[in-house]
């Protein structure tokens, strides 16, 4: 067989390791697997690339991308071994970004190889979707970054005539691109990709924070569109094969998170939820004006430790307060005196889909103590204690009980259900959809405020007394 051969058959199988990787990642007793299968696919595919004799005549472009290659693995292996699990979806958001500028700077650069001969009008269009799509990505994600980054405020950033305005930038850049394909010319692709950039800022910034996991996915597809797209421009099956499957993948988890928040992605992205903060209690879990019910971590241990079936329910704040290990090691502490305990995980806990799944895998919880939402509902009735570490809205019977709740309709976990509830929080604050929470008001709940870590700790020191 000749090299090129041996090149489209290592991508034919590079193809099928993404696909196989997908449905690794899909469950969390595989997703380990999945994505060191899908990396060294990926990796396999690019060393066969730089064997195209193609690839190998340009010896100054080879080694401009070989150092390009040093230079983002110096700054990108650091920066994912040191990241906190809190800080994740924010990683996401800017990686995911760069590849949607990465492959609209590779359609810019085609175009420009191939401008003074004017490209075909389908060439045109391949190049144009790649430059809209991964500019509104890269600009897009860098806002996402920055709302979850907490470098800007993660309200939804609203103005007078937004829509209006979004619309007259939508406008004009549908203009531009067709006198671009019309023309062929340079400048109003540059024009266009500017526009997009723009286009990428004002679409995300009124997206509150509570919706931005929802939109990262959404991001996440158009990067993975603009990389198809860069693969028809550069006549790679692999990128566009590549291309489709996270656009695919993005896309279908989109509509998952959005259903699994009771939402449309219309409403997700046009309604700037959470721009209301309607929190009636303190900052420091004192001064709120409806009475709640606090306890004391030796009373809820005594509780715990006597109790024949125990669901934990974790949230966001037990990622912030990096308290899984302790977690476990009261989960454990209450199986070894017999006590029932699962873990009830909501599609859309913490930052991202999956945050709790590997939160809770970090600290090594056996995947079989996890129960998805749907799974747990109908123990929750039969539960001595609901004990919820952080959650906030996922939790919240206002999603059931109050139709006018901007979070009616949207499916929780039922901790209201349980004989007893306990709230770990720091304070009285809101969650990210910015309403109060009626479960911290059920005569049912018992709140312990403080560091999550530092509370979970006195709770196993409660039940080895108990």
């Amino acid at each position: 067989m000749t090299l090129q051969t041996w090149i489209d058959l290592v991508y034919l199988l590079a193809a099928i390791g993404f696909i196989l990787a997908l449905k690794g990642l899909s469950s969390p007793k595989q997703a380990r697997n999945g994505n060191l299968l899908g990396a060294a696919a990926a990796a396999v595919a690019v060393a066969f690339t730089f064997l195209n004799p193609e690839v190998r005549a340009h010896t100054l472009n080879l080694v401009l991308t070989l150092v390009a290659m040093l230079v983002g693995a110096v700054i990108a292996v650091p920066a994912a071994r040191r990241v906190k699990m809190t800080a994740m979806p924010q990683m996401v958001a800017i990686f995911n970004g760069v590849g949607g500028g990465a492959a609209a700077l590779v359609s810019i650069v085609v175009f420009l190889i191939a401008a003074p001969g004017k490209p075909a009008v389908y060439r045109i269009a391949e190049v144009l979707f790649g430059v809209l799509v991964g500019c509104v990505s890269f600009s897009g994600s860098a806002i996402a970054f920055a709302k979850l980054q907490e470098l800007m405020t993660g309200r939804p950033i609203t103005y007078p005539a937004q829509q209006v305005i979004n619309a007259v930038f939508a406008v004009a850049i549908v203009a531009l691109a067709i006198g671009t394909l019309v023309t062929g010319s340079v400048p109003l692709l540059v024009a266009t990709a500017v526009l997009s950039l723009v286009l990428g800022v004002i679409f995300v910034l009124p997206i509150g924070g509570a919706d931005v996991p929802v939109l990262i996915s959404l991001l996440n597809s158009f990067t993975g569109l603009a990389v198809a797209a860069s693969g028809f421009t550069l006549n790679n099956n692999l990128l566009i094969i590549a291309g489709t499957l996270v656009g695919a993948s993005g896309m279908l988890l989109t509509r998952m998170m959005s259903k699994a928040m009771g939402r449309s992605l219309a409403n997700v992205l046009f309604s700037a939820f959470g721009s209301v903060v309607t929190a009636t209690g303190g900052a420091d879990g004192l001064g709120e004006t409806r009475p709640v019910k606090a306890g004391t971590p030796e009373d809820i241990g005594v509780l715990l430790a006597y109790a024949r079936k125990v669901v934990i329910i974790p949230g966001y704040g037990l990622a912030v307060a990096q308290a899984q290990h302790t977690a476990r090691e009261l989960a454990d502490l209450l199986m070894e005196r017999g006590v029932e305990v699962f873990y009830a995980i909501h599609p859309v806990a913490g930052r991202m889909p999956g945050h709790m799944n590997v939160l809770l895998a970090e600290a090594n919880v056996p995947y079989d103590e996890l129960k998805e939402m749907d799974e747990a509902n109908p123990e929750m009735a039969t539960a001595d204690v609901a004990l919820v570490i952080g959650a906030n809205d996922t939790v919240n019977p206002a999603a059931k009980n109050t139709p006018g709740s901007p979070i009616y309709g949207m499916p929780i976990i039922n901790a209201d259900e349980a004989e007893h509830i306990v709230f770990l929080k720091r304070s009285m604050r809101p969650g990210f959809a910015g309403i109060d929470n009626e479960l911290l008001f059920d005569e049912k709940t018992t709140l312990l405020f403080g560091d999550a870590k530092d509370t979970l700790s006195k709770l196993v020191a409660a039940v080895k007394d108990a």
